[in-house]
């Protein structure tokens, strides 16, 4: 028998959710999309209804995964060895991110080129790479450069060197763990200047405001909320205004901000972020509750797949998005414009999809030839 969270009844908590690669699917989706500028989607995700994005979500997950993969290790091999585990995560981080700077500079090689999509040739940094390889690569090497949407993942790195110590952290004490994780994002600022990561051209987030976000993912998945206390009047409360400032929020993005938000709000992860990432979270969790999202996540296996094979389908995800951008006419408006935008879209979407699902099948094939190569030692 089965509870609303499609786990069997009185059964632990164990092995990976498949809402949170569900999740994870989705907000990988969306980032191609957001990056692409002629995207029709794009203008239906959450940055065009909230004053927070997929941002958020990501790193959110992160931690919430980090949490998960800690505590697994922990329980069958030792602190050790989960120690360990995310030393090596952090260099397979670091690979990606040089991955992703290496086919974000030659894609922007090969647009210059052939003297296509001139603004995406800005936002590779391939010119100042071209002026001086030498530096620019040691600079990249350094994560004192960050090409394009690499930038996200230095970040990363430095949050898996701190699971370890997050991690026993939030468990033995909720309260001290956010206390101190509220502390550093207020001093973000002072710090990250201190550490010379506050340029915006070079540190898009702000590791130590952002810390924040990956530190509640970490909570809700050691420390969360009891069955009762959903159950009770207090979370029906909590949900009512939840209701109200996701409109609210909505509302103010919509009708009343006329220009966009200084990047600095995003950069520091700014209050006003905060806020709507939580109540918009909090009704996240009440589908979670009622078993929709895994329902919904059974039936898109495929947005699964891409959930669970994260790191490949961001990199991957990078070359989709810059591809389509440079493939889609960004002169055509009107309904002709939106049909266009909305074929690129498909494009990027079936792109990652079958990434995810090649990527899926030959890690199977791998880990099966591994298994009969041991079987038949």
């Amino acid at each position: 028998m089965e509870t609303r969270h499609g786990r069997p009844e009185g059964s632990p908590r164990t092995g990976r959710s498949i809402e949170v690669d569900f999740f994870r699917g989705i907000v990988l989706l969306v980032i191609v999309l957001d990056h692409i500028p002629g995207s029709t989607l794009s203008h239906l995700m959450l940055h065009a209804y909230a004053l927070c994005d997929s941002a958020e979500v990501f790193v959110f997950l992160g931690g919430y995964a980090s949490a998960a993969a800690y505590t697994a290790v922990l329980a069958g091999r030792g602190e050790s060895a989960a120690r360990m585990r995310f030393v090596k995560r952090c260099w397979e981080i670091y690979r990606a991110y040089l991955l992703t700077a290496v086919l974000t500079l030659l894609s922007g090689a090969v647009l210059a080129l052939l003297r296509l999509n001139q603004p995406m040739v800005e936002l590779t940094h391939w010119q100042p790479f071209a002026a001086q390889p030498l530096r620019e690569a040691f600079d990249i090497a350094l994560l004192r450069r960050q090409p394009y949407l690499s930038s996200v993942l230095p970040m990363y790195m430095l949050y898996a060197l701190c699971v370890p110590f997050a991690v026993p952290l939030a468990r033995r004490s909720a309260l001290l763990a956010l206390a101190l994780s509220a502390a550093i994002w207020a001093l973000a600022r002072p710090l990250a200047a201190l550490f010379a990561i506050d340029d915006m051209a070079e540190w898009a987030f702000n590791p130590f405001a952002w810390q924040l976000v990956f530190v509640l993912g970490i909570l809700c998945r050691v420390q969360p909320i009891s069955e009762r206390f959903h159950a009770g009047g207090t979370a029906r409360w909590f949900t009512r205004v939840a209701v109200i400032a996701v409109l609210a929020f909505a509302i103010i993005q919509l009708f009343v901000l006329t220009q966009p938000l200084p990047g600095a709000f995003k950069q520091n992860l700014s209050i006003y972020r905060v806020i709507n990432f939580i109540v918009i979270a909090w009704l996240a969790a009440q589908f979670v509750r009622m078993g929709s999202i895994a329902r919904l996540a059974r039936r898109l296996p495929a947005v699964v797949a891409v959930g669970r094979t994260g790191l490949v389908c961001f990199v991957m995800g990078t070359l989709v998005s810059l591809i389509v951008d440079t493939a889609t006419p960004h002169a055509l408006h009107g309904f002709r414009g939106v049909l266009i935008g909305l074929g690129g879209d498909l494009v990027a979407i079936g792109a990652l999809l079958m990434i995810a699902r090649g990527w899926s099948g030959w890690k199977g094939q791998h880990a099966r030839a591994v298994a009969s190569g041991a079987g038949c030692g």
